[in-house]
């Protein structure tokens, strides 16, 4: 009897893991292969101190290496060893990425909340601070920036959340208004709950999921335009190691070695491929129109 009791809770433990959010991202191939990914991205951030080398020091009798036990990855134009620069590459990618998006996160919520649930004159005028933003290209803001203040971390965390907070902020008033029509808003509303309590209980709790399939959707994006810029000589200043610049010098010497293209490029693309399926299974599994058990 004990035993079968036993093995009855193993079953709904299973069970209940197995339709957990968890479960079923890790039960979805895509799912299992964009966690896999961005898994080995963050250990590899996390481990580039290990790896033996520093990423700016320079050895000139080593340029030009191919892929080796002691270079996994080869030597670039300076003898710097391309797998530790990726490594710590990945570092200022996911930090950017996290950063960016944690603020236009913040914001668009912040923001949203209020053009959708404030009155229609800030309605209107938010809406045409969001167009505004969102009518630059991210390129001309970039130059832009910089030409300002000069190619650094910071310009590209600024022009990431410049280029990417509309975007949040309209999801944002769109929940908002919808919302807030509501019978459990309205009955809130009619019991004189106050306009932040409504949007902090009652509203807000509805729209992480929205915006949580959305980050996880634009961490890749983020990723590029951290490249690209980096890619223009618009992004971290040298030497610190970016996955752009590391691309860059390959695109410069690709007659002399094909290691540094594949050093730049094979990173930026398991990042966006694994923050892509590990998003769109997110968005699957979290929103209830698309829920295949719904």
């Amino acid at each position: 009897m004990s035993d079968q009791l036993f093995d009855s809770a193993r079953e709904a433990r299973g069970s209940g893991f197995r339709h957990s959010t968890l479960g079923r991202i890790i039960s979805d191939p895509m799912g299992l292969l964009g966690i896999t990914l961005v898994a080995l991205i963050l250990l590899g951030a996390l481990l580039a101190g290990f790896t033996g080398y520093n990423p700016a020091k320079l050895a000139m009798r080593d340029r030009f290496l191919d892929a080796s036990f002691a270079h996994l990855l080869g030597t670039d134009h300076l003898g710097r060893d391309l797998f530790t620069r990726a490594l710590y590459g990945a570092r200022i990618a996911l930090g950017v990425a996290f950063v960016a998006t944690g603020i236009s996160f913040i914001g668009g919520l912040v923001l949203g909340m209020i053009a959708g649930y404030g009155p229609r004159w800030l309605d209107s005028l938010l809406l045409l601070f969001f167009d505004s933003l969102r009518s630059f290209p991210t390129v001309m803001l970039a130059l832009a920036l910089v030409t300002l203040t000069g190619p650094s971390l910071a310009s590209v965390v600024l022009v990431v959340v410049l280029a990417t907070l509309p975007g949040y902020a309209r999801v944002v008033r769109a929940q908002t208004m919808s919302l807030k029509t509501a019978e459990f808003v309205l009955s809130a509303r009619v019991l004189g709950a106050r306009p932040w309590r409504i949007l902090a209980i009652h509203i807000l709790p509805n729209l992480i999921g929205p915006l949580v399939i959305l980050v996880s959707m634009d961490i890749p994006v983020v990723i590029t335009i951290e490249a690209g810029m980096s890619f223009l000589g618009l992004g971290v200043r040298p030497p610190t190691p970016s996955w752009g610049s590391i691309l860059n010098d390959g695109y410069a010497f690709i007659r002399e070695s094909s290691w540094p293209a594949i050093a730049g490029g094979l990173p930026i693309i398991i990042a966006t491929l694994g923050f892509t399926f590990l998003g769109e299974t997110l968005r699957d599994h979290l929103d209830p129109r698309l829920r295949k058990d719904a």
